[in-house]
């Protein structure tokens, strides 16, 4: 399977003629538009963006395998997905969200807490799942200064200020 990194998602329909509104995971959402074809998780093809505007985070546009409304409103919460190779490197002190699922989780004190097991972004920021070494339920960190102070991807591993309700002081 192709190494694939998740670029947007349907949110549904937009108007009555058979345009659809994907939310980009992209700094530019027009960007979709070169991309395109989009894959499903599984790499099979699974959008083909004809045309396109920017729109608050997201893209309103055409695709090819959409006709209706109803074929738009259908395809409510795809997962679109592009080959890692087609993204430019990222410069010196930059990485993609994806880069973080794998590494190490450690704490200030250099104590491992576990590993990145997703990032997920539900409305109100990014946030690290982290699954402990010891198997015990996952937990979660805002991804932000405060939380996440030092991110090594050459080293592989990040810092995590674990907060203390999680860790029982609360």
């Amino acid at each position: 399977m192709p190494n694939l990194i998740l670029v947007a998602q349907v949110s549904g329909a937009f108007g009555v003629q058979g345009e659809v509104r994907v939310t980009a995971q992209t700094e530019d959402p027009l960007s979709l538009l070169a991309y395109s074809p989009l894959k499903r998780a599984d790499g099979s093809p699974g959008l083909t963006l004809i045309t396109g505007r920017a729109v608050k985070g997201a893209l309103i546009g055409r695709a090819k395998e959409i006709a209706t409304r109803e074929q738009a409103q259908a395809l409510r919460g795809l997962r679109l997905y592009i080959e890692r190779e087609a993204l430019p490197a990222p410069d010196e002190d930059e990485f993609y969200l994806a880069d973080l699922v794998g590494l190490s989780v450690q704490s200030s004190a250099g104590e491992a807490l576990g590993a990145v097991k997703a990032v997920q972004n539900f409305g109100a920021g990014d946030l690290l799942e982290i699954a402990p070494a010891d198997g015990s339920a996952p937990w979660w960190a805002p991804f932000t200064k405060a939380a996440v102070p030092e991110v090594r991807i050459a080293e592989g591993y990040v810092v995590v200020d674990r907060p203390a309700e999680i860790e029982g002081d609360a």
